[in-house]
């Protein structure tokens, strides 16, 4: 689903056409419904989110992710809220991207802005207006002292007083928060066993937050994604760890980012299984990151996601949801639940993030040097990416591993695409002796055969 779609459907432009859509839109988001039911994220952002007034937007998305059964801990970040105070307060001093000095006016700022923006998250928590997406939202959130801090004391000759790192993340405390289906809210200070307050980073913050819950995702919304320093290069939607870092050492990312991609690497490093910058000003962007297969965002895991793997039994229906359509409309002869069963082992399906959007199934015939390719599917939303590609590419590593020098298949629909990647057409004559004998004349299928190299 592309963003020009969302754009420009509307109730006005396609009223007959509008219901079909939104019922292939909410059948598509129920496998991210079931495999996130139950997880917990770490969803952290900065005063700059605040400041621009997007709060009134986030909040309600947020509320329906709860009512999805995800659990939240949410991180805010106040910086430049502390910077209006200290100007106000005619203080020189301004806060930049980096953990700098905290004098003790410095902190007295950091917990007014604190407090005001906890405030206002609470108070956009708790409306419920009819007609308005919080409607019959009952959600509690529950803030305290969860993070214990230690001074970040001198370093390099600085005393840099009043900033603190994490020491401690109450873990206990905030699982059995969200136990009781309660979002938790988290403000960017610390305090020490004596009492002392400390202002934090809210990156390392969160990152030390997601890694101590061991939550499923942590997601810093950010002012515009990832952008370089020149806004000239364009990040991929996906990023292995080892691709993350080898993007930071070029040094051609803007402040922003390159502390927010520095932070998702290292929670990937220390076991959050992924970590995503969504750019807060694309409207409903958390949802469209977590609930659709591209997303609008980077996201930050140890190795790539999309997996090629041997189908299981587990598979099985999976399967046969990517079969059935094309079955019906006669692309594919029907196979049925117990043939798919019983020859499971010839496939491979091609998974994104536990959900199956591609299969491929080869069946050898040694005795003559070939092997049969079929079922070779992905999914329609998910086309353009070069996945068929990949699955033929696989079933001809298969094919050659087994030792055949000749790769064939039968269709009636899709023989353009099998010319274009080499194959040459057939007859049934060319077919393996026992394929020749199930060959179904009624269908009147074509031959094509490719060579292996």
């Amino acid at each position: 689903m592309s963003q020009s779609d969302i754009d420009t459907l509307s109730a006005q432009d396609a009223p007959e056409f509008a219901p079909a859509q939104f019922v292939r839109w909410f059948r598509e988001v129920a496998p991210y419904v079931h495999r996130f039911r139950g997880k917990t994220f770490v969803i952290a952002f900065g005063g700059e989110l605040v400041r621009d007034g997007m709060l009134s937007t986030l909040i309600p998305d947020l509320s329906l992710m709860s009512a999805l059964g995800i659990k939240l801990v949410l991180i805010h970040g106040s910086r430049p809220q502390v910077n209006e105070q200290l100007r106000v307060k005619g203080h020189d001093m301004r806060f930049g991207r980096r953990n700098e000095p905290t004098s003790a006016a410095a902190l007295e700022c950091a917990k007014e802005a604190a407090g005001e923006i906890r405030l206002d998250i609470e108070a956009a928590f708790s409306q419920g207006l009819p007609n308005t997406p919080m409607s019959h939202a009952q959600i509690r959130v529950i803030s305290g002292n969860f993070v214990t801090a230690r001074p970040m004391g001198v370093i390099d000759g600085v005393d840099y007083k009043h900033a603190g790192a994490v020491r401690k993340i109450d873990t206990n405390s905030i699982l059995r928060s969200l136990e009781h289906e309660a979002i938790v809210l988290l403000s960017p200070l610390g305090f020490s066993p004596t009492g002392e307050a400390f202002n934090l980073a809210m990156e390392e913050l969160a990152l030390n937050t997601a890694v101590a819950i061991r939550a499923e995702k942590l997601i810093y919304l950010t002012p515009n994604g990832i952008a370089t320093k020149d806004l000239g290069a364009e990040i991929a939607g996906e990023l292995a760890r080892i691709e993350a870092d080898k993007l930071l050492s070029a040094g051609q990312l803007d402040d922003d980012s390159t502390v927010f991609l520095e932070s998702a690497s290292q929670a990937v490093k220390r076991g959050v299984p992924r970590a995503h910058l969504v750019p807060y000003p694309q409207d409903g962007g958390v949802l469209l990151e977590i609930f659709t297969h591209d997303g609008v965002g980077t996201m930050v895991v140890e190795d790539k996601l999309d997996d090629l793997r041997p189908a299981t039994l587990d598979d099985v229906g999976a399967i046969l949801q990517l079969i059935e359509p094309l079955e019906a409309d006669g692309t594919l002869v029907p196979r049925g639940r117990a043939v798919v069963e019983r020859e499971v082992e010839r496939f491979t399906v091609l998974e994104h993030d536990g959900i199956i959007y591609g299969c491929v199934s080869i069946t050898p015939y040694l005795s003559e040097n070939m092997v049969e390719m079929a079922c070779l599917i992905v999914q329609s939303e998910w086309q353009g990416e070069g996945e068929g590609e990949l699955l033929l590419r696989h079933a001809e590593s298969r094919a050659k591993t087994l030792g055949a020098t000749h790769l064939f298949v039968l269709t009636t629909r899709t023989s353009h695409w099998f010319i274009k990647r080499g194959f040459m057409q057939g007859s049934v004559s060319n077919l393996p002796k026992e394929k020749q004998a199930q060959y179904n004349r009624s269908r009147n299928s074509l031959v094509f055969i490719k060579k292996l190299k």
